[in-house]
């Protein structure tokens, strides 16, 4: 049987039949784990790399690396209570804060702000990098100067929240993490991750919402 066909063969298999396989040492149902949740874990290494990275590093060669280390590296999962994503997610962040402190060397002290979540430290998404792609999402504003001065009062409005409630913003706008997987990886209550995120968007929606001008004017 050729690699093709084995993969083929695992396509209709549910997470917890591949990790059962995987365990048995079977490699392809790894790399089929793996590449369900690929996309989920390409969105984290997007909002959270450097700005000052992107010319150095693909998040394509990022997951190949966590990838090709997970094949030696399952057995830790046995080590915890998280859902498969999270833990895969806790991989990728442990190795984009080695490749920050490599590659920024010197300027490290600039970039070690780092959030403690569930396990470890994950980076924090830049508030820049928040805002040039909340841009991308929120508005169709085309003009380069509207959008330029529309994206800064984003800017503003994101440092100006709590880093709680920044950060839930990330991990449900950008992440694409549930409530649930959100109060997991806070170590907070479903609720009180919930009444965060809609405290993010409220704050957001009062910066980008045009006010009307007061009548005769």
């Amino acid at each position: 049987m050729d690699a093709v066909e084995a993969s083929e063969r695992l396509v209709d298999k549910t997470e917890s039949e591949l990790m059962a396989r995987a365990r048995a040492g079977d490699r392809f149902a790894v790399g089929r784990l793996f590449d369900l949740h690929r996309e989920r874990l390409r969105r984290l290494i997007q909002v959270r790399l450097d700005p000052r990275l992107a010319g150095r590093l693909d998040p394509s060669d990022v997951l190949q690396e966590v990838y090709v280390d997970l094949h030696t590296r399952l057995h830790e999962y046995e080590e915890t209570d998280l859902p498969f994503f999270l833990w895969l997610r806790l991989k990728i962040g442990h190795r984009l804060i080695d490749l920050h402190r490599f590659h920024l060397g010197a300027e490290k002290r600039s970039v070690g702000r780092e959030i403690s979540l569930h396990d470890g430290p994950l980076p924090v998404a830049s508030t820049a990098s928040l805002a040039s792609q909340l841009m991308g999402r929120l508005t169709s504003a085309s003009k380069a100067v509207i959008r330029a001065e529309a994206q800064l009062k984003v800017q503003n409005a994101l440092n100006s929240m709590d880093e709680i409630d920044r950060e839930v913003l990330v991990l449900r706008h950008f992440e694409d993490l549930t409530n649930s997987e959100v109060a997991t990886v806070l170590s907070i209550s479903q609720n009180a991750a919930s009444n965060r995120y809609i405290r993010a968007l409220r704050r957001l929606k009062d910066v980008l919402t045009p006010r009307n001008p007061p009548a005769g004017t």
